[in-house]
């Protein structure tokens, strides 16, 4: 077997793969892409395309979120909006005591996020169907969606006319530090390279482990509804307050909280749901149902829509609840881009990004340090 050679080989072709491979091309590194399946075939075709603000405390990930976001609509403009990034906004709403909703926004605007609240009748403009019996909420103009898989094919498509190689359907199986070069075993390649990026989602621990490293990477299942094209029911992203609490939650148990959009279809997305299970693909009747319910006794008129399916898929959790960005501490030349759970398509183009000017030695657009590999592998070196 002849080997492959390139600068850069990402593994994973989700979105934050896809977003990796597009920076280091425009930093100007040879890259292949590979994928144990197709494109978006793991975290990526499971999102709703949040690509929200609006759900991060003042911190770290907030403030990647913040520049991400806006690179999200850079992106668009140089490859073509052809994945439905739309700048819909998004609707907080409290069903009790609102303090802890506006005490989390007023320091979300101290760091730059646009934040509004709105009374009753401000939500029923935003929002004329939903249910009357919600009188407090935070409107963030800032938060988007996108169609994640066309997302990631698009990006990846585009690339490859400058360039980059994707190549699908290769499970890793080894991968080896050769004096200056990675070495990447597939079970049909072999790919010599300067560096690898791990951004195989929630199986980045396992690529990690192939490498010789560690990564404490854990899937987090989540099921999502969609019912059957609908009108307009639906504006903004609208949640319950409470999801925020439910993603930043270390409970292995079940929690679930409304969250509601409506998509370009017409099709409107229900969630949202987190359990650590492992990998288990069961579809649960019981976290189905609570969903429908949280959901109509939000928007009553969703009480009469038919689902047109739902599906499952895992996140990729954390121990810290922040991703893992930036070069592993024990094996020279690998990088990590994962553990972004549910926000992974959101931030994946500052990620991206972060990753391209980490291999270029180039000053980050934030301050790598939260996010390093390194706080998870100290006890190794």
């Amino acid at each position: 077997m002849k080997p492959l050679r390139t600068e850069v080989v990402i593994i994973g072709a989700g979105i934050v793969g896809a977003m990796c491979a597009y920076y280091v091309n425009r930093a100007g590194l040879k890259a292949i892409v590979i994928d144990r399946g197709t494109v978006a075939s793991g975290t990526t075709g499971a999102g709703e395309g949040n690509i929200m603000v609006s759900d991060k405390s003042p911190g770290p990930e907030l403030e990647l979120a913040l520049k991400s976001r806006d690179m999200w609509f850079e992106v668009a403009q140089d490859l073509g909006n052809e994945f439905e990034l739309v700048a819909k906004g998004g609707l907080a709403v409290s069903r009790g005591d609102a303090s802890s909703l506006f005490e989390l926004s007023n320091s979300q605007s101290v760091a730059g996020v646009q934040t509004k609240r709105v009374g009753a009748s401000e939500i029923q403009e935003l929002e004329p169907f939903i249910s009357k019996a919600i009188q407090n909420g935070v409107h963030y103009p800032q938060d988007a969606q996108c169609q994640p898989m066309l997302a990631a094919a698009h990006i990846l498509r585009q690339l490859q006319r400058r360039g980059l190689e994707f190549i699908g359907h290769q499970e890793v199986l080894k991968i080896e530090r050769k004096s200056e070069n990675l070495t990447v075993r597939t079970s049909t390649l072999e790919i010599q390279s300067d560096f690898v990026v791990n951004a195989a989602g929630t199986w980045a621990g396992e690529i990690a482990r192939l490498a010789g490293s560690e990564l404490p990477i854990m899937p987090r299942r989540g099921f999502i509804l969609v019912t059957a094209p609908l009108p307009k029911y639906v504006n903004h992203k609208v949640y319950d307050s409470d999801y925020v609490d439910n993603v930043a939650s270390s409970d292995a148990d079940l929690q679930t909280s409304t969250v509601i959009e409506g998509t370009q279809s017409g099709t409107i997305l229900i969630g949202a749901s987190r359990e650590r299970v492992g990998f288990d693909k069961s579809i649960s009747v019981s976290v189905i149902q609570r969903l429908a319910r949280q959901a109509t006794s939000l928007f009553p008129i969703l009480a009469g829509a038919q689902l047109l399916r739902v599906y499952n898929g895992f996140r990729p959790y954390s121990p810290d609840h922040l991703p893992v960005i930036g070069a592993d501490s024990l094996i020279p030349g690998l990088y990590h881009c994962a553990g972004h759970e549910g926000a992974g398509i959101g931030l994946s183009a500052g990620s991206g990004k972060v990753i391209a000017q980490l291999i270029k030695n180039e000053t980050p657009i934030v301050n790598p340090e939260p996010f390093s590999p390194a706080r998870f592998q100290m006890a190794y070196l």
